[in-house]
């Protein structure tokens, strides 16, 4: 069986992740960080959907991307954009909540999990269609670190290091939700929502929740 290292942030493009690795015969060891993010909701919901998902493994680390801030989900002097225009959700082609370096972090700690257990995959749910315009995003940006993992690694200059898989990179949202549900997935047990409410229900404005309502009503399910 292949063994995958899979991010997961709790989220629904993650949740996705995970069972397409599944669904593609890996065994999944499922690698979630909290980085200082506003809440610990979507912590929550990871653990959910590690265990709903039947995940070999689900580790959750700790690091603080707080030091740095720069962005609304790091930053408490910086407020969550909400009530939009739309989709796409702002003018602003890298909108503050941007986590300055994020996905470069996240993918460098699952290449060294990979590395320890020999994984030969490392799925990521970044996604360039309905998203929130951040470059780590992007398939240039996936096609750079796997460049990396290339030559950064003991496994990579052997010639079997980790592929960087981004199944979701060309689907749209609603695309993405119709994969995961032909896949079971349960949708209510994941989070998305930039900026919940005290008791951890999603706020319904800011661009995250809006992009997420859209894409279910598209698929007609609420």
């Amino acid at each position: 069986m292949t063994r995958a290292v899979v991010l997961l942030s709790g989220g629904l493009d993650s949740a996705t992740c995970l069972a397409i690795a599944r669904a593609e015969g890996c065994e999944c060891h499922a690698l979630t960080i909290a980085y200082g993010q506003r809440h610990a909701v979507e912590l929550d919901a990871a653990r959910r959907v590690a265990a709903a998902l039947s995940a070999a493994s689900h580790k959750i680390i700790q690091i603080d991307l707080r030091a740095f801030g720069g962005s609304a989900l790091t930053d408490d002097a910086i407020d969550v954009p909400k009530d939009g225009p739309g989709h796409p959700p702002s003018a602003d082609p890298i909108p503050v909540t941007y986590v300055p370096a994020r996905n470069t972090i996240f993918l460098a700690y699952a290449m060294g999990y990979a590395e320890v257990l020999d994984a030969s995959r490392i799925y990521v749910g970044v996604n360039a269609v309905d998203y929130s315009g951040y470059p780590d995003c992007r398939p240039a940006f996936v096609e750079a670190f796997q460049r990396l993992a290339d030559v950064a690694t003991k496994a990579g200059v052997e010639g079997h290091g980790p592929r960087v898989v981004a199944p979701l990179m060309q689907m749209t949202k609603a695309d993405i939700i119709r994969r995961g549900m032909a896949l079971g997935i349960d949708y209510s047990l994941t989070h998305s929502c930039y900026d919940p409410t005290p008791d951890g229900r999603p706020c319904g404005r800011c661009d995250s929740c809006r992009i997420r309502d859209e894409a279910f009503a598209a698929v007609g399910n609420r």
